[in-house]
């Protein structure tokens, strides 16, 4: 399992509809990312949930854009006129993440386009998994591109993080707020899903993709961590929250029956 490295070459306009303020970039190899910052005010907890999520969808045989690390040399955006745009990049020279960009693709709209009932499934026990609580009516962080479905942003996964506390604990929430999931109505195998996906996610495979969480990535230090104990912490509460995943199976069960 590995990432792309590209270079950012331009910065084009930044997507003030994100919360952490990304932008649309063109990197070295032509093409165009949407770039998360790790200078952003969600830091790189943010970039290792956009990871960490990215790299699981893909795994369940979900679209999502091609992942790539993201470089930003020392000398970038030194004469951007926007003084917070110019902040934010010079905060974020190093390694950041960024996703491929979808041309032409439109907010995904539930109530024009159906979902089939096992892909829909997956997506919520992802969700539910990885506890994201931003794929709601709201905000469905789907996009149609070429009439299929894709899967953006996850940043607002693994909210455990940023408590830093308990987290094994934490692994065996059942995740209340799947009840505001924009698929849940549409997810009638859950069940299958479960299977499925476990399936996939075996421990070997958590391992595999905690260790692409770049050590610039995991970089507080504040209690005495390294990199590959702040890996380690991701990897506990993964397999944790995979071994006891009828927590959160039954409470999407549960909300589905009430929904429906």
């Amino acid at each position: 399992m590995t990432l792309r490295t590209v270079n950012v070459t331009r910065y084009i306009t930044p997507l003030r509809e994100g919360g952490s303020l990304p932008a649309l970039a063109e990197a070295d190899d032509d093409f165009k990312y949407v770039v998360k910052f790790r200078g952003s005010g969600h830091g790189t907890k943010m970039l290792i949930s956009e990871l960490i999520g990215g790299v699981v969808a893909k795994l369940l045989n979900l679209r999502v854009p091609e992942l790539v690390f993201v470089q930003l040399d020392e000398g970038f955006g030194q004469t951007e006129g926007d003084e917070e745009i110019q902040d934010l990049l010079q905060g974020s020279r190093g390694l950041n993440l960024g996703l491929h960009f979808l041309s032409g693709a439109l907010t995904y709209d539930p109530v024009a386009t159906k979902i089939d009932g096992l892909t829909a499934s997956m997506i919520v026990w992802m969700d539910a998994f990885l506890t994201n609580v931003d794929r709601t009516v709201k905000n469905t962080n789907m996009l149609m591109w070429h009439k299929e479905l894709w899967l953006i942003d996850h940043g607002a996964t693994l909210y455990f993080h940023h408590s830093w506390t308990n987290h094994m604990k934490q692994a065996l929430t059942p995740f209340a707020l799947i009840k505001d999931h924009v698929l849940l109505r549409f997810a009638d195998q859950l069940e299958q899903a479960d299977i499925e996906c476990k399936k996939i996610l075996t421990e070997k495979v958590i391992r595999e993709i905690v260790d692409m969480i770049p050590d610039e990535f995991a970089n507080w230090t504040e209690n005495g961590e390294t990199p590959e104990s702040i890996r380690e912490i991701y990897f506990e509460f993964l397999t944790e929250r995979l071994k006891n995943s009828t927590l959160f199976l039954n409470e999407a069960l549960n909300a589905r029956k009430k929904l429906i």
